[in-house]
């Protein structure tokens, strides 16, 4: 595939073999999106974190604010998978859910 660019702006797209290789191509460009995938804190469940990750792309400008919110998020509650962490994740349209089902600590047993 061949894509033409005048700045980050796609002029002509050749060499695709479907419609999908070269809307692909004009966004790669022109608004490259990325699924941001990562981990919360938690505290008192049986991981130290939850791994986690936005239900669609968000724009790729936008993931280091977005690890930054990350970071000042601690989970406290047990989840399921998919569970929604963050509604509307950074007012970007996506929501931040649970990728696996985390439950409370075992309370330690004394012997």
């Amino acid at each position: 595939m061949t894509v033409d660019v005048d700045g980050r702006r796609v002029i002509s797209v050749a060499g695709h073999k479907c419609p999908r290789g070269e809307k692909y191509a004009t966004q790669e460009v022109e608004a490259p999106m990325r699924t941001l995938t990562t981990a919360v804190l938690t505290r008192g469940l049986e991981l130290k974190m939850l791994p986690v990750r936005t239900n669609k792309p968000i724009p790729k400008e936008k993931l280091l604010a977005a690890m930054d919110a990350v970071k000042r998020i601690t989970l406290t509650s047990p989840v399921k998978t998919g569970s929604v962490i963050a509604e509307n994740f950074l007012g970007l349209g996506a929501d931040l859910i649970a990728t696996r089902d985390l439950g409370k600590k075992s309370p330690a047993t004394n012997h």
